[in-house]
């Protein structure tokens, strides 16, 4: 009897321990055996589950309450962070190269200012910039400016003249572009473009709406909505070019009649700013920015793993609420505050009280306690953007992993351009802060109060 007890006791040992291995070492079964997937760098593991999506007590705008559903959501990464100022320079910087190197291929340079160059085939996106030779491309443009050049460099000072302000020394912001690619799946989702598996094709007529999008020679960004017709897989590619640098005028078009030009012109630049969460970002320069930081999962010019992508909504709330399924905030509390008193987030507690919790505007990331999942800043310093289109039509939607996903077009009305932003803010009373409260911005337009994070699904479960 005593060894059964003990054997028992072992046996739920072990199916405790395999319940709750470490996220860097998560085991899976695939069709050659099993795999280990490491732990993304900065990303925290958030197990699948089950858990009660919607606002626990009444909207703070009095606004009509959306119906509270029980969902499901699949396993995934999350950064523990949001994206910060020094990581989405990284992104800039990378564009900025690119830009370089698209410079020295117009005047032949490319062998002389690029690294990893094949003769044969040059491609940007392939190779780096050399800055130690690069160097002589922007001292020789100061030395025309002095009169010092010959005549036959003037075709390589008419390429780089337009790409400087008047100072001759600092690049414009407005020449730093991200061009991607993406397949509009949605268009073959509709049951006009069906796919008809008995004859073995589409539909006689079916119809793709796409983006296409092109930079002119003043490197101003053309974008319009084509229709065509669908014949293979290539004519569901849409394509987009988005200026990459954040938009700094946010904090002073935020807030007329204030005085925060201090932080238009140091917040991103600055580098007592860098561990600060990025703003001034849209949600179309979110989205390209996981589509630039997908690019580091590649190898011989395959994808081993998820995409890195913005969280739908019903992920966000999920990871917010840390595994607590009826906590108000993601501390896991329904007040603001804990038992001493200290501010739980960045936001604004009181009438016209901004620096009550030690934070006037934002603060360097992870500056408060996380929450069960090791996520930190889920509530106050910036809200985030989600992938979602903004809606009250709940009682459409599946409980499995539900989301609205549109990716919407020029022509769209600016209605379908809303996406569903979460967390609340560093301006924001603590209403805004809890898990369920949702509100919306247009995904053109950036914000001072408005940053985002990154996820990527787990393979298998």
């Amino acid at each position: 009897m005593k060894l059964k007890k003990i054997l028992s006791i072992m046996a739920l040992a072990v199916v405790v321990a395999s319940c709750n291995k470490p996220a860097g070492e998560l085991v899976g079964v695939g069709a050659k055996g099993n795999f280990n997937e490491a732990n993304p760098y900065g990303m925290v593991y958030i197990k699948g589950g089950s858990f009660m999506m919607g606002e626990n007590a009444q909207s703070a705008l009095f606004a009509q309450q959306d119906r509270n559903m029980m969902v499901t959501v699949d396993p995934f990464w999350m950064d523990e962070t949001e994206i910060t100022n020094d990581e989405y320079k990284q992104f800039v910087a990378y564009c900025r190269d690119s830009m370089a190197l698209r410079l020295a291929v117009l005047n032949g340079l490319e062998e002389e200012y690029a690294l990893g160059v094949d003769e044969d085939d040059f491609e940007p996106e392939t190779c780096r910039l050399n800055w130690k030779q690069a160097k002589n491309l922007w001292t020789r443009y100061r030395r025309e400016y002095a009169g010092r050049l010959n005549d036959g460099e003037t075709d390589l000072l008419e390429a780089i003249a337009p790409m400087f302000y008047n100072d001759m020394r600092s690049l414009k912001n407005t020449y730093l572009h991200y061009s991607y690619n993406w397949l509009c799946y949605d268009e073959l989702v509709s049951e006009k473009n069906k796919y008809n598996v008995k004859k073995g094709r589409y539909t006689e007529t079916p119809i793709i709406r796409a983006d296409s999008t092109w930079e002119d020679e003043h490197h101003e960004i053309h974008r319009v909505t084509v229709h065509r017709q669908f014949r293979n897989p290539s004519d569901l590619v849409s394509n987009n070019i988005i200026a990459v640098y954040p938009d700094t005028l946010v904090w002073v078009r935020d807030f007329a009649y204030s005085y925060n030009d201090p932080l238009l012109q140091h917040y991103f630049s600055h580098p007592g700013y860098a561990n600060y969460p990025v703003v001034g970002v849209t949600w179309e320069q979110a989205y390209a920015f996981c589509h630039w930081r997908t690019k580091t999962l590649y190898v011989e010019g395959k994808q081993l793993t998820q995409a890195y992508r913005l969280p739908t909504e019903a992920e966000w709330e999920y990871a917010a609420r840390g595994g607590r399924r009826m906590a108000a905030y993601p501390w896991g509390s329904n007040y603001a505050r804990d038992s001493k008193g200290c501010y739980m987030a960045n936001y604004k507690p009181y009438r016209s009280s901004y620096n009550e919790d030690t934070g006037t505007y934002t603060v360097a990331v992870a500056s408060y306690r996380p929450n069960d999942f090791g996520l930190y800043d889920m509530a106050g310093n910036v809200a985030e953007w989600t992938s979602s289109m903004y809606t009250n039509k709940k009682e459409f939607t599946t409980d499995l992993n539900p989301t609205y996903e549109y990716m919407a077009r020029e022509e769209d009305a600016p209605s379908l351009k809303r996406k569903v932003v979460k967390g609340g803010s560093w301006k924001d009373i603590s209403a805004y802060l809890q898990c369920g409260a949702r509100t919306y911005e247009y995904q053109d337009e950036g914000h001072s109060y408005i940053g985002f994070r990154c996820i990527r699904s787990h393979v298998g479960q």
